[in-house]
């Protein structure tokens, strides 16, 4: 597949194409995840500071990616914490993953940080994959607890 042209563009919880172009997106890594229950999360999360990117076809106008993110001040210092990067499968391989993960290094780097640092599910072995050629390193195990009755 070929590189696609890009334009990156950042929606706020009210923009209609939140729901129409980052939900599905976001849903592709979190399929449980619900219209309504998107809706829920992109405004309470977007209050404590996380933001939405998005990765347009210049071309056609379409939603080819989307990495939400959010600036976390840590006693390791400043870091730009990615909680989803997501292509859309059909376009996976045509440069929408690395274009928004250069975007966030960028991001990072204006905003002082030391670190981009993200989660990947331990099964999703193409998504390491792709993170390693990109110079990233696991430099820790994420743990948690599900809590019984807890909403999803």
């Amino acid at each position: 597949m070929s590189v696609v042209d890009l334009t990156l563009t950042d929606l706020t919880p009210d923009d209609p194409r939140m729901s129409a172009d980052v939900a599905p997106l976001i849903r592709t890594l979190r399929p449980e995840l619900t219209a309504a229950a998107f809706t829920a999360f992109s405004d309470e999360a977007y209050g404590q500071g996380l933001r939405f990117t998005v990765a347009y076809d210049a071309a056609t106008g379409r939603a080819l990616g989307a990495a939400t993110h959010r600036l976390l001040a840590t006693s390791r210092g400043r870091v730009l914490f990615v909680d989803d990067l997501v292509t859309a499968p059909a376009s996976r391989g045509r440069g929408v993953g690395a274009r928004l993960l250069a975007e966030l290094e960028r991001r990072g780097r204006a905003a002082g940080c030391v670190r981009v640092e993200l989660d990947s599910g331990t099964a999703n072995v193409q998504a390491h994959r792709f993170y390693h050629a990109r110079r990233m390193t696991i430099g820790a195990l994420h743990f948690g607890l599900d809590l019984p009755g807890g909403p999803l």
